[in-house]
């Protein structure tokens, strides 16, 4: 490129000539450009066109015509085929490298990982490599310090700092019996947990997988694309033979020039921006929401979220805390407690939970409970001193009767927001257990945002329609469909799909089957691992304003894949006339090393504007990580 354009125009020339300039280009057309002929020959083999096609055919018609046009003694254009190959595999260092950054997000998250722990092993403890650690071992963690993997605290208090796992920037205070999560800094106190999750199954191991997956995953809009650049290349290519024949027949130009605006046409058509308009856009949307504490998992997920209209929630574990705690009995609290928690000792629904602390603190311990039966969507029953007892919701009651008395009284508990439990022995109901579950600080502002954005929202719940009724009137949902039995949610879904698209959001078991169907499952981070297997995007930090970030980040991100899909369309409609010399009429001439540059220029754009979406602002904000 130097000796054609600069040393050669001014009247100096060098040993050899045009030889050495063959040589020279001869050696960046086999080491450089071997590539591209080897990828556009391979295309060709499957019956398809792709850019390196573009690239290939444009600067090897250069070169080997140079070695004609060499041979017979007339001007060369050797410069023409290093200079475009030179200048794309520029453009694609560039764009690898902006990629790189794009993608850092995986780095930071595993770079957050302890690389050692303090391991009681044969009674002594001892510092060893992380990936030595084993289930079950307790490890000794001291202020500023790491935690190296997930568990339980079976020693000691502190302050742990979660943020980078969380998004949450507030430290969280820790007792013995709470769970600590791999990755986080242990800020006061010195504890000992035991180990309950290790390597790949730690939490920070399934987020750094999570957004593996999501950054190298496809939106649907990029198989249109793909289908797109697969009919453009043919189409290109016809193009660039047109404007050689209609300048070299027609318009009576050179064949060197006919051949030069060919080339032109071909170099600046190659769509590489078209093809990294998407990934890059994908890449940085997915790791700016990790950073956050939020995890959407795939393309496909984001592209669905920009078209919600309706967002339905769990209630229990969701909209509420999900620690609910006896607040009434009705009957003889001794017995009623008595029979309650003998039936619910082996159960972990967060209203057993709630009986068996109220037992713990009245010092009642539970016996052994036999021929234990489900009460399919009512509840359980068993047999205590040979005699029947069961415990259930309202649906019981289609079964056993209540006297008016406590009747009134269940009906006035069920308008406190408080859940109903039946409890029965020996064949007749003995009394009521008032359960209360209040919702987290974040329910009311994320339902006040989500309908600010003209998102309609409902509660599904398994709940009775009382209670339902009174928690979303608090918060400020539109709807309530209460009395859904745990396998019904997955059909109230598909019903309440056929009105519009919807994201679901919930925690337990029993949401898997509705996280599924919906059209954006979103699971909360503190539910059970089917939940989160089951959800699209997975909520760290428990926070139902993340719901509102989530939607709205996916949004933002699918309106910069449309915006870099734009530009690099504008760049080739607006490009290819300019290239055929449709304007040379007024002096606006594209010779193949511009169109080179330009095309290189692109790439870089769409990366760079795909780069801005980190600083994109969310009307609702979150500490990162």
């Amino acid at each position: 490129m130097f000796i054609g354009m600069i040393i050669m125009p001014f009247g100096y020339d060098l040993p050899g000539g045009m030889w050495t300039m063959f040589l020279l280009t001869t050696a960046v057309m086999v080491i450089s450009g071997r590539q591209f002929l080897q990828s556009a020959w391979a295309s060709f083999l499957n019956h398809h066109a792709n850019m390196d096609t573009l690239v290939a055919i444009g600067t090897f018609t250069a070169y080997f015509y140079s070695i004609y046009a060499m041979l017979t003694h007339q001007p060369v254009f050797y410069e023409s085929a290093a200079f475009v190959i030179t200048f794309v595999l520029l453009g694609q260092v560039f764009e690898e490298k902006m990629k790189h950054a794009a993608s850092g997000a995986v780095e930071k998250l595993m770079d957050l990982q302890a690389k050692d722990a303090l391991v009681l092993r044969d009674g002594k403890m001892m510092k060893i490599p992380l990936t030595k650690v084993e289930v079950g071992d307790l490890i000794r963690v001291k202020p500023g310090q790491k935690v190296a993997v997930d568990g339980i605290i079976t020693e000691g208090s502190s302050t742990i700092d979660e943020s980078m796992v969380t998004g949450e920037s507030i430290p969280v205070a820790k007792k013995t019996g709470d769970a600590v999560i791999g990755s986080t800094i242990n800020n006061t106190g010195t504890f000992m947990f035991k180990a309950s999750k290790v390597g790949n199954d730690t939490l920070l191991a399934q987020i750094v997988e999570l957004v593996k997956k999501a950054q190298t995953s496809h939106a649907p809009i990029q198989k249109t694309v793909d289908k797109i650049a697969d009919i453009f290349v043919p189409i290109v290519i016809i193009v660039a033979i047109l404007t050689f024949v209609v300048w070299y027949t027609l318009l009576g130009a050179s064949l060197v020039n006919a051949m030069l605006f060919a080339v032109s046409v071909i170099i600046i058509a190659c769509p590489c921006a078209l093809g990294i308009a998407t990934p890059t856009a994908l890449m940085v949307g997915t790791g700016r929401s990790a950073k956050m504490g939020i995890l959407i998992k795939n393309g496909e997920i984001l592209e669905a979220a920009n078209s919600i209209k309706t967002v339905v929630f769990d209630k229990t574990g969701t909209i509420t805390v999900g620690k609910p705690r006896v607040t009434d009995i009705i009957g003889d609290q001794q017995k009623v407690l008595e029979v309650a928690v003998n039936l619910e000792a082996t159960s972990e629904h967060p209203l057993a939970a709630a009986i068996l602390n109220k037992a713990k603190e009245a010092g009642i311990v539970a016996h052994e409970a036999q021929n234990f039966t489900a009460i399919e969507g009512k509840g359980i029953q068993a047999q205590i001193s040979n005699k029947k007892a069961f415990i259930g919701n309202q649906r019981l009651l289609t079964d056993y009767q209540l006297d008016d008395q406590t009747a009134a009284k269940m009906v006035q508990l069920q308008n406190e927001a408080k859940t109903v439990v039946i409890v029965g022995f020996d064949d007749k109901i003995i009394g009521l257990i008032a359960v209360q579950d209040t919702p987290k600080k974040s329910s009311a502002a994320a339902i006040a945002a989500l309908k600010k954005r003209g998102l309609r929202t409902v509660m599904l719940t398994g709940d009775n329609k009382h209670v339902a009724r009174a928690i979303a009137d608090h918060v400020g949902i539109d709807e309530v469909i209460a009395d859904v039995l745990p396998g019904d949610k997955a059909d109230k879904v598909k019903e309440l799909q056929q009105q519009a698209p919807l994201a679901f959001v919930g925690d337990g078991i029993n949401d898997a089957p509705a996280l599924t169907t919906a059209n954006v499952g979103i699971a909360m981070g503190s539910g059970t691992d089917i939940a989160i297997e089951s959800g699209g995007i997975v909520l760290v930090k428990n926070d139902l304003l993340d719901v509102v970030r989530a939607l709205e980040l996916s949004q933002k991100t699918f309106n910069r894949i449309k915006l870099n899909l734009f530009w690099a369309f504008i760049y080739n409609t607006l490009g290819i006339p300019v290239a055929a010399g449709l304007f040379s009429g007024l002096g606006l001439i594209l010779s193949p090393e511009l169109a080179g540059v330009f095309m290189a220029l692109s790439s870089i754009s769409v990366v760079a504007s795909s780069l801005l979406l980190n600083r994109v602002k969310l009307t609702h904000t979150a500490p990162a990580v």
